[in-house]
């Protein structure tokens, strides 16, 4: 079964953790995620892994009854939470899954410490065929 993992976490928080990372400790973290996605892609677990850029940077945008695309600025501000990254995996279980993302929340940060922030885990639902 397929199931998608978010890495979420607020601005403040994600931008608290980042700046207070040395140069080698960011680096640790880039090679702890890339270091897990090539174990996964290895088991044929992974289909697909990656970060997104800051909500600072994301756009929302929306139809309009007159057929014109609305493109604004988003989140909106008032959002706590964004999403940081994400992974799709194609697992045998959930308990296969569950320790995935467990592993992924020990991440290292500041001192090589656990981040131990959470992931949530959502399974990927098939859509019913067309009529």
């Amino acid at each position: 079964m397929k199931y998608m993992l978010l890495m979420t976490g607020t601005a403040a928080d994600m931008a608290e953790t980042m700046s207070s990372l040395t140069p080698d400790e960011l680096m640790d973290h880039v090679r702890f995620m890339h270091d897990l996605n090539e174990r996964l892609a290895e088991s044929g677990e992974l289909v697909d892994a990656q970060g997104l850029t800051g909500p600072e940077d994301a756009r929302l945008v929306q139809a309009q009854p007159d057929g014109a695309v609305l493109v604004t600025d988003g989140p909106f501000p008032e959002s706590k939470e964004f999403l940081a990254g994400y992974w799709v995996l194609d697992c045998e279980s959930p308990e296969r899954v569950y320790e995935i993302a467990g592993y992924i929340s020990t991440a290292p940060g500041k001192d090589s410490a656990p981040l131990n922030f959470a992931v949530e885990v959502r399974p990927i639902g098939l859509a019913p065929e067309p009529q």
